[in-house]
């Protein structure tokens, strides 16, 4: 009760200053067209007041003193108006009429922007999607727009961190996957047009729908109305993704029946991208109806339909580089003339979304949204451990059998295997082993069925097989945003919603490559129980179009509930957010694995519960019109992945040991200044993580403590209570030069490390309990991800004519390897016995385990446009050249695990050519990409 009288109370002082101070209104019109625009922008130069019109143009400030003001109208797509007025002290209420707004072919430029996003945007094999490319950023922000289009082929990470720190939305609904927490930008793929509408929350600075991430928060809104009215067509061709896209989009804006439709769809191809044998097919749909049924009440319905598949690339070692090139992909071969990659990945997840807006008051809203999205996500590769039973003596059976790794850069097949010997090389092997992967280095697609015939003819199962690992999402969200303006200095938000994910995991049988049945057992494990897959289909023989392998489901379920005040007067901004999210996992097993019997994979799994709470703020000062500064701080927790919070996902209900929710902690600090001749941005920033998870898989040689003779596992390396430290400062520079000519330059000087020594433990289905190896000693080695470093200058010229060119050059340092934490394990320096190693030598160790910093290199792009404008239809074109001097450079790598002490590892480091040295990722050469349209 004393809260609600103490704002009742303040509610009507609030309401009292509104009527002293009075009010300023307006209409907002197409100046051709002579309609109401939706969603511009009105703000004062001076001051922070600021709104945006509603649907029926008109536009509405309170508590606005007596005084002389200068108001800026922005909308995308149309030129900016100032207007200078004055409003006297007894005016209670100035009405300035209708606002007319001219159409701007600026806009096709900034479109140039958005495009070249869709014809970067990229991911690993983790599916982590280059953080930059994939991020929708305001074409304003100098910054933001440079590290977008001129880092984003260097897998650059904004402020250090992954693209699962920042939230992208669409009309409120936060879209990022709960498996990883990374958007998947493929989902809504080839749909520029009409995913254009943006709002765009930098750092740590407010959001309207949620508490946004660290690294910015996008908002997507797809309402029909607000879609630019008319038809728009566009080609393009590029040498990077995709070689060729069609798209087209039509938007009729507000019928006279306050209806209002939006379409648009597109397709993107090529036979192969950039790299060799990466082949893309993309088929997009989108469409919105809207419709307005009074003052009050209006519904959006929006649907998005995006089929993707594209080939995979292969990560290189050195040996491979120097014998093939950078466009070098492992993963296909030639099928009876055709390109065929082993690795596709296939994602078509539709998504469908109402939307109901109910304007409750002049000042207050309420969105209120339901959103379906269901589908598939698979990721092909060729299994070659088919097998096939005999009895032996005694009657027991035995699994025999099983392929060689077709890939055709497998160690086994490159010329250092036939080195390995440094004593005893056999150098006529190796000269026949590279001059057979200088010729072909691909899959034989043709000896896998070959072997598959023959074995089915001998009365056996296929050896050779193409399988998917797949996940089959169906998830709901429902949430609810409200909005109440009190005053100009006031603004509350809050917000609901929860979440529901279902989601099928398993390995689907695509092709057995003309063999006639694949035996679900694992060939690496001798045990006739503990290889079987699924204990309760005994043997069981796989055809095509069915599940193996593993077969497990996930459910998951999040809470959301999130708080924002923002206050602002003539000189000052400032907010605080709070956010309370309830997240809860939970697995169940569908097949039985003979080495998890039991509960420990069959069934349903404890469930896993995270309550966490996060805090938000900034503040801002505007010292004058042209010098302004800000500070933000993030504190709170966040929920791990389900990616991160299982051991071994795939096999068993084993929840990761020590599981905690991250423990966040970032301030930034921020100014700007705009003068006639400068506009300048300088930013600080400090971001500690901690409790960080991540789960790895891979094959190792050099373990200790297996409790066995051997000491070589395929194993899960899990890493908890992991610690980073990022800080850096970004700076940005913009000034005019003479006659459309300006100068841009752009530093981002960050370093991301970590800064504890976490804790390493194995687990494997070659022995029983996990093997904790204890601290991880990784301090003050450097996180990998993209250059730390990044620096960019150039000149852009516009001229009266609308046609721009502009010339960039950037350059790129302080990238490091990704590091394999076993390594800096006590299980470096042990022999396979557990005791110290004998002949142990603490600076080859240092020397070994130093980690890898790439070379710095230089990148120079260019771009350009024209438009048109004939009567009412508009023309253009736009080029965008990168990597003008082709140069080469590594965009990633990592440190194989396979050697896993310091013996393994000391013997392949001095090895004329390692067997297990580290792979890369490689950056395009000289890429183009031209893009034609017409629009009316």
């Amino acid at each position: 009760s004393i809260v609600l009288f103490f704002l009742f109370v303040l509610n009507s002082i609030l309401h009292i200053s509104a009527q002293i101070n009075g009010a300023i209104q307006g209409r907002v019109l197409d100046i051709n067209t002579g309609k109401s625009i939706q969603g511009a922008k009105i703000s004062f130069t001076k001051y922070s007041y600021q709104t945006t019109t509603k649907p029926d143009g008109n536009f509405y400030f309170n508590s606005i003193p007596k005084g002389s003001y200068t108001i800026n109208i922005s909308k995308a797509g149309y030129k900016t108006k100032k207007l200078n007025i004055w409003k006297a002290e007894n005016t209670l209420v100035l009405d300035l009429g209708d606002l007319l707004l001219e159409e701007s072919l600026e806009q096709d430029k900034t479109d140039v922007y958005i495009l070249l996003n869709d014809a970067d945007i990229f991911d690993n094999d983790n599916g982590e999607t280059n953080t930059i490319t994939g991020l929708l950023t305001s074409y304003k922000d100098l910054f933001l727009r440079t590290t977008s289009y001129e880092f984003s082929s260097t897998f650059y990470r904004l402020r250090g961190l992954g693209n699962e720190y920042t939230q992208i939305g669409i009309n409120g609904v936060i879209m990022n996957k709960l498996y990883s927490g990374r958007p998947q930008w493929n989902n809504w793929g080839g749909l520029n047009d009409v995913m254009r509408n943006q709002e765009y929350f930098s750092n740590m600075t407010s959001s309207n729908y949620f508490i946004g991430g660290l690294i910015g928060t996008t908002n997507i809104i797809t309402n029909a109305s607000l879609q630019r009215k008319g038809l728009k067509v566009s080609f393009a061709s590029s040498n990077r993704n995709y070689t060729g896209r069609i798209m087209a989009t039509y938007n009729t804006g507000w019928m006279k029946n306050n209806w209002a439709l939006s379409v648009s769809a597109s397709k993107r191809y090529a036979n192969q991208g950039y790299r060799e044998g990466t082949p893309y097919n993309a088929n997009s749909f989108f469409l919105a109806i809207e419709k307005q049924f009074n003052k009050s009440h209006k519904i959006n319905f929006t649907g998005i339909y995006s089929s993707n598949i594209r080939g995979k690339s292969s990560p290189n070692t050195r040996e491979v580089d120097a014998l093939k090139s950078i466009k070098y992909n492992s993963f296909w071969g030639n099928q009876s003339g055709d390109i065929r990659n082993s690795r596709l990945r296939k994602i078509e997840e539709p998504i469908l979304q109402i939307n109901h807006f109910w304007k409750i008051s002049q000042n207050s809203d309420l969105q209120t949204n339901v959103t379906y999205q269901f589908g598939k996500i698979g990721n092909s590769r060729i299994d070659y451990g088919g097998t096939r039973l005999i009895e032996d003596n005694q009657g027991n059976q035995i699994i025999i059998g099983g392929g060689t790794n077709p890939d055709p850069s497998y160690y086994q097949k490159l010329p250092s295997y036939f080195l390995r010997d440094i004593n005893n090389p056999d150098y006529e092997n190796a000269y026949l082993a590279e001059q057979e992967f200088l010729k072909n280095g691909q899959i034989n697609w043709s000896e896998l069925y070959e072997a598959n015939r023959l074995a089915t003819n001998k009365g056996g199962n296929s050896i050779y097989a193409l399988y998917e690992d797949r996940n089959d999402d169906k998830q709901l969200i429902i949430n609810s945003i409200y909005s109440k303006n009190i005053n100009n200095n006031f603004d509350i938000k809050a917000a609901f919603s929860y979440q529901k994910l279902q989601s099928e995991n398993f390995a689907y049988m695509i092709d057995l490559l003309g063999g006639e049945g694949f035996l679900d057992v694992d060939f690496y494990t001798e045990n006739i129980e503990e290889a079987q897959n699924d204990l309760r289909n005994f043997n069981r023989i796989v055809n095509e179009n069915e599940r193996f392998k593993y077969n497990y489901n996930i459910d998951a379920t999040v809470v959301n509930g999130f708080t924002q005040v923002k206050y602002t007067t003539r000189k000052t901004e400032s907010f605080l957010a709070v956010d309370y999210k309830q997240t809860k996992y939970q697995r169940t097993g569908l097949y039985e694995n003979g080495s998890y019997p039991g509960i420990a994979s069959f069934g349903k799994s404890n469930t896993i519960n995270f309550r966490n709470f996060s805090v938000k703020g900034s503040f801002l000062y505007k010292l004058s019109g042209r010098h302004i500064f800000s500070s933000g701080f993030t504190y709170g927790s966040m929920a791990p992945t389900i990616q991160n919070s299982f051991s071994n996902i795939r096999e068993n209900n084993e929840i990761v040991l020590g599981l905690e929710a991250k423990k966040i902690l970032a301030f930034d600090f921020n100014y700007n200044t705009r003068l006639p001749f400068l506009k300048a941005k300088a930013s600080v920033y400090w971001i500690n993580i901690k409790n960080q998870t991540d789960v790895s898989f891979y094959f190792a040689d050099g373990l200790t403590g297996l409790n066995n003779a051997e000491s070589t596992a395929f194993v899960q390396e899990v890493l908890t209570g992991i610690k980073t430290t990022n800080f850096g400062i970004e700076l940005a520079i913009e000034a005019p030069i003479y006659n459309g000519l300006k100068f841009k330059s752009v530093a981002s000087m960050g370093q991301s490390i970590y800064t504890n020594n976490p804790n390493l433990y194995l687990t494997s289905d070659d022995f029983l309990e996990p093997i904790q190896y204890g601290e991880a000693y990784l301090k003050n080695y450097f996180v990998s991800g993209g250059p730390q470093q990044a620096y960019s200058a150039g000149f852009e010229y516009n001229s009266p004519q609308f046609w721009w060119i502009g010339l960039t050059g950037n350059y790129f340092t302080n990238a490091f390897i990704n590091i394999a934490p076993i390594t800096r394990t006590k299980n470096f320096y042990l022999d396979s016995d557990g005791l110290p190693i004998n002949d142990f030598d603490e600076e080859i160790a240092k020397e070994l385990l130093k980690q890898e910093k790439f070379k710095p290199y230089y990148l120079f792009n260019v771009v350009g446009g024209k438009s048109w404008k004939v009567k009412e239809y508009y023309f253009g074109f736009f080029a965008h050249i990168s990597n003008l001097l082709n140069t080469k450079y590594k965009t990633g790598g990592f440190e194989q695990s396979r050697n896993a002490n310091y013996k393994t590892l000391l013997e392949d480091y001095n090895r004329e050519k390692p067997l297990f040295g580290p792979k890369y990722w490689f950056g395009y050469g000289t890429s183009y990409f031209i893009s034609l349209y017409f629009r009316m």
